[in-house]
């Protein structure tokens, strides 16, 4: 439950009725946390749907054929909810193009209850949720797509950041699948203590999550920049 005490509110998007319910029924469960906003079996008018409902988390099932057509892009751009996708084994190019959008985070079917709430709670939280196989291809997407056009470089706001905030950066582009909490026990802090320095990071370089900082990072020439300043 995030800390204002309300629940999470989660938008579930599925063309699967039978797993539409089942979400339901995780999503209502009185200790989970959270509770639906809304439901819908279509991508049509999607984002309208969503903004009246002010959801803190869409959970999209990729399976949508809809999904394949800019969907998320838009729900990304007009929507303050953080989108967390389903997807089948299969769906690997469908989920990296949905993360490459704007998605927030990849969940399998197959997960456990545990792991849809654990999920949920972390993406809304503002984390990603990958592994380190999709991590990797993201990465490498990004660098292609940077390298095939001349892009705005913005290397000053690099200057604002403290010793200890690039260090911490440095990491981040060498470890870039681990999650929050092996992170902070690679440099040494708390989850917490993560956490806010993220949260200066990411304001210092108008960026909001990882992702964009790493695209930030292929734009900038980070990887040396940063590891020459800290090293």
């Amino acid at each position: 439950m995030p800390s204002n005490g309300q629940p999470i509110r989660i938008y579930l998007v599925s063309g699967h009725d039978i797993l539409l319910w089942g979400l339901q029924q995780l999503v209502s469960t009185p200790d989970s946390g959270m509770q639906v906003a809304g439901t819908t079996t279509s991508c049509t008018n999607l984002a309208t749907f969503v903004a009246a409902a002010s959801p803190d988390v869409i959970l999209l099932d990729l399976d949508l054929l809809d999904a394949q057509a800019g969907d998320i892009a838009l729900l990304a751009k007009s929507s303050t909810a953080k989108i967390l996708v389903l997807t089948r084994n299969d769906d690997q190019a469908l989920a990296d193009k949905a993360v490459l959008d704007g998605a927030r985070g990849v969940l399998k079917r197959s997960a456990t209850p545990a792991n849809f709430i654990e999920a949920i709670v972390k993406v809304n939280a503002g984390q990603i949720w990958l592994d380190r196989a999709a991590t990797g291809r993201i990465m490498v997407e990004l660098s292609r797509r940077h390298n095939g056009h001349v892009e705005e470089k913005k290397p000053s706001r690099l200057a604002t950041l403290t010793d200890r905030e690039k260090s911490i950066v440095s990491s981040i582009l060498e470890n870039s699948g681990d999650p929050a909490k092996t992170l902070a026990g690679k440099l040494h802090i708390s989850e917490s203590t993560l956490r806010n320095h993220l949260t200066s990071i990411y304001s210092k370089l108008d960026i909001s999550n990882r992702f964009e900082l790493i695209s930030f990072a292929h734009k900038n020439d980070v990887h040396r920049t940063v590891f020459s300043a800290t090293g």
